[in-house]
């Protein structure tokens, strides 16, 4: 059975008794907790945590999920995997125990022409939690499972938290017998390889306090409505029906590895290094499809450093397998093919997801070979000094300058059997990274603990916003926090953040600022709203400082927002819809929405793209937008259901999540996008559209700066006052500016090439001084010195091969001169046939000079270059030169 049609049974069964069926969530993690989704109950975390209350009684799903902490083990293994999809069936105080129980067995028991998985009753085994008695006797009674296939086991395998205070309750597995080739007899209990577990069913009904661990926690009492939480792993479920040992084996994979195989024709099951090759190949390339396909594309942070790692994994797999060429693009349409009879979606977005993935190849395979030579340099310079670690600022060079992730490093490093300094990497990464970090989680959580808005939420209900229609209006304060915790009361001067019933500002979101303003209560109390957030869905929290007064809970307020900033930002949000829209018609559908920020008069967009876009390109979507603006086309706003919004064509960003009903803004017959955000009325109210540029941001992803309105025309008034002025100093009417001012720039790189020329023949000059000085070092010719400071590398390579060649007589000759350019050192080193004859390499006398100036370097054993930090070295790497030739010679 293929795996898309165990995907279909399963959705249709519950279906068909009574569950709602909810499409799979972005990978992208709608939890400020989670990079991306690792399990198939996260997006149904809100309604366990009583957060949100649930649309439904009976759901179910087939959720994309991606789990990385054990990337180093995919393919060592038969288990490890990146990507896989959980199939689970979801009751929000409805049936339980004995009701979850039935539709499993009768699921994966009945007959698959009764559209079951037609599995053999006689090799399910159970577990249930040592003190479930309740679930242990549903299982032999109800269902009629023998007790000896029936095993109880303690919290740690069969009992489940989200591993803080909330719900939580035991579970019961099932697994299923794959016969004595994988392991002893004995049950689940015994051997975990053999007895495969396939479906866990957790049971809700228990409320836990704090706690450390999986066991380590005070069970409180009983939830007042009891939850069913099951997740079928539909990848294992896949190898059992479809007679494979392993996932790696079973149809998905599968036909990745084989397409590997035809690239570089090693076969699966050659060898076990080869196997482990083409697993991580399969694993890796489905995973990052599936992440591409959610909108996540290749960085140095976050989730797109997730995907960068895993490809370049890929990558450098099938490298070690012998590919020679680009790979990715047809390993990228197996998955296409495979996954897209499961994700429709994927193939109609093949374009982009290829176009993302080829750049990343392309933008690696240019890096790898450099950053080899670099990292072999630094192996043998760490192995020559009798050491095993290779050190931290090596691996954060690799990482800094030639985007090696610090995974590929700890591998090519341990190949070539040495550890490396992760705490010496880490300590030069983590002070950005705690503070970016730190940043985002001040601005979106404030100093709260999101418990505290959680209490406001449950006691006080959602926050309802009326900034659509009105910008000012009457409220009342449900929530008060001061310092993060909550309070009763605040006063003058204090940092608060206040929640009220309803609202007209708009929180951040969607790519577009928050309102500010004021609030002013009942009491006389002035609050200055500087921002506005929501840490949890639906509560939207102002933050200010008190001006005048004592702000209390329960108080009426008048919720009064900044006009003309939101009018600013609404312009900019609209435009930023022209724009996309504009972007797509000029390049096509693959110049997809990648983030935005909506600003008072000024905004970002950020799109998929391959390469820079054409400044010609540029002017025309300029022109487009504008026109479009003269046309006085009205935008509209209209909420309706997701299926009608896809009907009528609308455009969803990756990585936002919608619900069930989405609010869609029209602006006349030229854009269609799904936003919550705030919009003019008219596109004539943004009056003009500057687009300032374009520029690269990441592997594939560009981003577009622009100003709107006032802020576009002060820009042109200031760009007129400039042209003026350099009309003036040369001469000329406006429209001749290109010309004459090319011309003049010609004129002055003709100037600097004489310049540089009378330069280069000052340097040569001194071949024939430096070659008779030459000092005899054991036969050796060896000439050594400084030249002047500012000699290029390209000068110093000509004098230094000029010199070598002026050594007659057949002697061994060195020639290694070092200069001070840009306040840095370097040196280039040059050996003679005779030379090397008698082993003076060049490579391995610049290794020692640039390690002793503080830098690295390398090159072929006739002609080697390096360089370092500090200048005042340049003696000693003199010193430590003549005596490696003394030694050598």
């Amino acid at each position: 059975m293929e795996s898309a049609e165990i995907r279909r049974r399963w959705l249709r069964f519950f279906e068909e008794r009574g569950h709602t069926v909810v499409p799979s969530a972005s990978l992208i993690a709608d939890d400020p907790t989670l990079l991306l989704v690792p399990a198939g109950m996260v997006p149904f975390k809100p309604y366990f945590l009583g957060e949100v209350k649930p649309p439904f009684d009976r759901a179910t799903s087939v959720q994309k999920c991606v789990r990385t902490p054990d990337i180093e083990e995919v393919g060592k293994t038969t288990r490890h995997g990146t990507f896989f999809q959980m199939c689970g069936n979801f009751s929000f105080g409805d049936y339980f125990k004995e009701g979850a129980i039935k539709l499993a067995w009768e699921l994966l028991t009945s007959s698959q022409a009764d559209g079951g998985y037609g599995l053999d009753p006689e090799k399910l085994w159970i577990t249930v939690y040592e003190q479930d008695d309740e679930a242990e006797r549903i299982w032999r009674e109800v269902i009629g499972v023998p007790a000896e296939r029936i095993q109880r086991l303690g919290m740690g395998p069969n009992y489940w938290s989200m591993g803080v205070p909330g719900p939580c309750g035991p579970c019961s597995e099932i697994n299923y017998d794959r016969g004595p080739e994988f392991g002893p007899e004995g049950g689940p209990a015994v051997n975990d390889e053999r007895y495969v577990e396939i479906w866990n069913l957790v049971f809700m009904q228990y409320e836990r306090g704090p706690g450390s661990g999986k066991e380590d926690f005070p069970i409180l009492g009983e939830l007042p409505s009891k939850n069913i939480d099951t997740g079928l792993g539909l990848e294992r479920l896949a190898m059992i029906l479809q007679g494979v040992r392993n996932m790696y084996e079973t149809d998905t994979l599968r036909v990745v590895m084989d397409q590997a195989t035809e690239l570089t024709g090693v076969a699966y099951g050659a060898s076990t290094d080869t196997d482990v090759a083409l697993r991580v190949v399969g694993d890796h390339i489905r995973t990052s499809v599936m992440l591409i396909g959610d909108g996540v594309t290749p960085g140095n942070e976050g989730r797109g450093y997730v995907l960068r790692r895993i490809m370049r994994r890929a990558i450098r797999n099938m490298r070690l397998l012998g590919a020679t060429g680009p790979v990715v693009g047809q390993l990228v349409d197996v998955v296409l093919t495979t996954m897209g009879q499961q994700y429709p979606e994927l193939l109609e977005d093949r374009k982009r997801i290829e176009t993302v993935a080829l750049a990343e190849e392309s933008a690696f395979l240019k890096t790898l070979k450099s950053g080899t030579n670099i990292l072999d340099t630094a192996v043998s310079e760490t192995k020559a000094a009798g050491s095993t670690t290779l050190a931290g600022d090596k691996a954060f060079l690799l990482h800094d300058t030639w985007g090696f992730p610090i995974d590929l490093t700890l591998e090519m490093a341990a190949e070539q059997g040495l550890t490396v300094d992760q705490e010496g990497f880490r300590r030069l990464m983590k002070e950005q990274r705690e503070r970016a970090k730190a940043d985002a989680k001040s601005k979106k959580q404030g100093h709260a603990d999101l418990s505290a808005y959680r209490a406001v939420a449950d006691t006080s209900g959602t926050t309802i916003f009326t900034g659509y229609a009105e910008t000012a209006g009457e409220s009342s304060v449900v929530g008060l926090l001061v310092d993060g915790v909550s309070s009763p009361a605040a006063h003058e001067g204090d940092e608060v953040e206040v929640v009220l019933d309803r609202t007209p500002f708009y929180a951040e979101g969607g790519g577009q600022l928050a309102d500010t303003g004021r609030i002013r209560l009942d009491t006389g109390a002035v609050v200055e709203v500087r921002d506005v957030q929501q840490p949890v869905p639906g509560v939207s929290v102002h933050k200010g400082v008190v001006q005048v007064g004592e702000v209390v809970v329960g108080a009426g307020a008048y919720a009064q927002i900044d006009v003309t900033r939101r009018r600013a930002i609404a312009r900019a949000h609209s435009a930023t819809h022209l724009t996309h829209q504009a972007l797509r018609d000029a390049l096509g559908p693959t110049a997809a929405q990648a983030g935005s920020e909506n600003s008072p008069g000024r905004f970002r967009f950020d799109f998929g793209s391959p390469a820079a876009v054409p400044g010609t390109v540029l002017t025309d979507v300029e022109q487009k937008i504008n026109d479009v603006l003269s046309r006085e086309l009205d935008v509209t706003a209209e909420v309706m259901s997701m299926d009608e919004a896809k009907k009528q064509g609308a455009i969803a960003e990756f990585g936002e999540k919608y619900g069930d009903r989405v609010r869609v803004v029209t602006i006349g017959d030229f854009s269609k996008e799904l936003c919550g955000g705030t919009h003019v009325h008219n596109t004539a109210q943004l009056g003009l559209v500057k687009l300032l540029g374009e520029s690269s941001i990441g592997s594939g992803v560009r981003r577009v700066e622009a100003l709107v309105g006032v802020d576009a025309y002060n820009f042109l008034a200031r760009e007129h006052t400039v042209v003026s002025q350099l009309t003036d100093l040369v001469k000329g009417r406006p429209e001749e500016l290109p010309e004459k001012i090319s011309g003049m720039l010609a004129k002055l790189k003709e100037a600097e090439k004489e310049i540089e020329r009378f330069r280069a023949e000052k340097v040569l000059q001194a071949a024939a001084g430096l070659a008779e000085a030459a000092q005899d070092v054991r036969g050796v010719a060896l000439v050594t010195g400084r030249v002047p400071d500012g000699t290029g590398a390209d000068d110093l390579r000509k004098l230094v091969l000029d010199v070598r060649g002026r050594i007659q007589g057949g002697r061994p000759a060195v020639v290694a001169l070092f200069a001070v350019a840009g306040e840095r050192p370097l040196t280039v080193i040059a050996t003679n046939e005779a030379a090397r004859e008698r082993g003076l390499k060049a490579g391995e006398l610049v290794r020692t000079a640039a390690k002793t100036l503080g830098g690295g370097g390398g090159g072929k054993p006739d002609v080697a270059q390096g360089g370092g930090q500090n200048p005042a070295a340049i003696d000693d790497a003199i010193a430590a030169v003549q005596r490696l030739v003394a030694e050598q010679a």
